[in-house]
């Protein structure tokens, strides 16, 4: 962290004016990474009669020891016609995209600014959408943004230090609050419960407790945030350094089930009828594990292996069987899972690929499991290529983060057999073709050599070529035509003479 100021540990309910030192010691943090455009910026400012401070993010991952952005978030008391007064002739380039909502976008040089005139927003019961108005003081656009660590700002162009919620404080106790009551925060914009489990997976802070109970009161008022928005602060999330520890904050608080409803289901009762492993621990230390994985394969912040880690086994609540012996099994649980993930992002609306990749990893993960970890042959080895296609690399890390055994000669057993099987991959690949498997004849060459039109008898042709390049490999033109032959006589098909002489 940085050189934060020595302050006292802020009381949720009141907060301390910062001291003289103390506010002289932020300013002069603030002001180490000034900037000439900042700096003439705030001075434009000034000499227009209007107040312009640095605010939200970048005031916070400064004193978080972090580099700030090279974008940086500004408001003013200024309404955006006058932002485009001042700035007119300073400005390299202007952009108004966001100015319905107060925002005017600038570029100088290198920098991009976006400056925001001074505002509240609330949400209906039902809307979908803010009402924003306009506000009148730095303290008041301060006080209804999410949580204390993002309600300061830094004053230009002198870098005093506005710090009126107990921000720094905050960063000193590793903790996540709202600079009023969590609930109302919560109900002017629902979102915000969302982004409480983002920071805190985020920075490696704690949720205060009020905040934790406004969440689960408040769950129910995502309702009316859309999919899209629900969507882009999850995927934030998934892609931050500890997102197990936010997706554990939902399920905890129950706002799990407003969103991933599958995730909250994992945590099947365990009673003396039902000996299972926790299967939603497990998907929690599946997804650490996957992480740490990443860099092997990589694969540094995979949102589509992330998201299969987490929720690779939501299929086993539908699919739990008790056997003989107090024992449970999870027959299909890939197969159901996968359509079930594939329901639930298509819901939340993520990418046609992404929702197409995740279901697939979901529907392959036991794959490897069902070969056994002796030795591989190669039409295994072609076949678990095939099915992987260009998601083998992240079937691999989900794979290997799937084993959390705690027997560790089973684990290192796994262990071994998976690199055998990478192995054998790499060195079938050095043979033939192996990442694009398919027959060694076409279509239209199939038609030819057995006198077919276009029609089920050719795929079911180029299926027969297709099972024997996975079992025999690579044989040559020669003798796949003398099979496919062969196979055309034994289905009754006659070909032309000149193919069959």
């Amino acid at each position: 962290m940085g050189q934060l100021p020595s302050m006292p540990v802020s009381d949720p309910t009141s907060v301390a004016p910062m001291r003289a030192d103390q506010r002289k010691a932020a300013a002069a943090l603030l002001r180490t990474i000034h900037t000439p455009e900042v700096d003439a910026l705030g001075e434009l400012f000034m000499r227009a009669g209007h107040e312009l401070a640095l605010v939200g993010g970048w005031v916070r991952d400064l004193f978080l020891g972090n580099q700030p952005y090279t974008d940086m978030d500004l408001t003013t008391d200024a309404v955006p016609e006058r932002v485009l007064e001042i700035t007119r002739k300073w400005a390299d380039k202007t952009w108004t995209v966001g100015i319905d909502f107060g925002t005017v976008g600038l570029r100088k040089g290198d920098r991009i600014f976006e400056i925001t005139t001074y505002r509240s927003e609330q949400y209906g019961p039902r809307s979908r959408k803010p009402d924003v108005r306009y506000g009148t003081s730095l303290e008041e656009d301060l006080a209804r943004r999410d949580f204390t660590i993002n309600a300061m700002a830094a004053r230009l162009p002198s870098y005093e230090l506005v710090d009126p919620f107990g921000g720094l404080a905050a960063l000193r106790e590793h903790v996540i609050r709202t600079p009023g009551r969590p609930e109302d925060s919560f109900s002017d914009d629902p979102l915000r419960i969302l982004r409480a489990a983002r920071f805190a997976a985020r920075l490696g802070f704690r949720v205060a407790d009020e905040v934790q109970a406004a969440m689960s009161a408040q769950a129910p008022r995502l309702a009316i945030v859309s999919a899209e928005r629900i969507t882009d602060e999850l995927t934030k999330l998934m892609l931050t350094a500890a997102p197990a520890d936010g997706i554990d904050l939902l399920v905890r608080t129950g706002v799990a089930e407003q969103v991933l409803p599958e995730v909250s289901a994992l945590r099947m009762e365990a009673d003396e009828h039902h000996r299972h492993k926790d299967v939603y621990e497990h998907s929690l230390t599946v997804l650490r594990q996957a992480i740490g994985i990443e860099p092997r394969y990589g694969l540094s912040g995979d949102l589509v292996l992330r998201l299969a880690a987490i929720v690779h086994d939501i299929g086993k609540p539908k699919t739990r069987t008790l056997l003989p012996g107090g024992k449970v099994a999870f027959h299909h649980h890939e197969l159901v899972g996968a359509k079930m993930a594939r329901k639930r992002l298509t819901e939340l609306r993520f990418g046609k690929e992404v929702i197409g990749d995740v279901s697939r990893l979901v529907e392959l993960h036991l794959r490897f499991h069902g070969y056994g970890e002796g030795d591989w042959t190669d039409s295994a080895v072609r076949r678990y290529v095939r099915d992987a296609g260009p998601l083998l690399t992240r079937l691999h890390a989900l794979t290997r983060a799937d084993c959390t055994t705690r027997n560790t000669r089973k684990a290192a057993r796994l262990s071994a057999a998976y690199d055998a099987l990478e192995e054998r991959i790499e060195a079938l690949r050095e043979k033939e073709e192996l990442d694009r498997i398919r027959p060694e004849l076409n279509g239209v060459e199939i038609m030819s050599l057995l006198g077919l039109r276009q029609g089920p008898l050719v795929g079911k042709a180029w299926n027969f070529l297709l099972e024997l390049r996975l079992e025999k490999g690579e044989l040559g033109r020669e003798r796949v035509t003398a099979e496919l032959l062969r196979w055309a006589r034994s289905e009754g098909i006659r070909p032309p003479s000149s193919s069959s002489g």
